[in-house]
């Protein structure tokens, strides 16, 4: 998972909220509460061309709590929140 280069799905809108945003997917439906603002940061960050370590590294969340970061964004992966990039290149 740390090796993907993930973006945001096209289809999918993010509300800041109190708690952190909710992800609405226009295609399917779903909605998402990401509930922590450092879950925020990391989707907001996530580019499509860096890895998602690099994005992780880059939001300053230390590499101890990167599993649970890995946990969540496999399951918006799954939900198709999140879409893994075809960019090829390296950086």
């Amino acid at each position: 998972m740390l090796d993907r280069r993930l973006a945001l799905h096209p289809q999918v809108a993010v509300r800041p909220e109190p708690f952190g945003a909710l992800a609405y997917h226009y295609d399917n439906r779903k909605l998402v509460f990401l509930k922590h603002p450092d879950v925020v940061a990391v989707v907001d960050a996530l580019d499509g061309r860096r890895t998602l370590r690099e994005v992780l590294a880059a939001c300053a969340i230390e590499p101890p709590r990167w599993p649970g970061f890995e946990r969540a964004l496999s399951g918006l992966c799954d939900s198709e929140m999140l879409t893994e990039s075809e960019h090829a290149g390296v950086g």
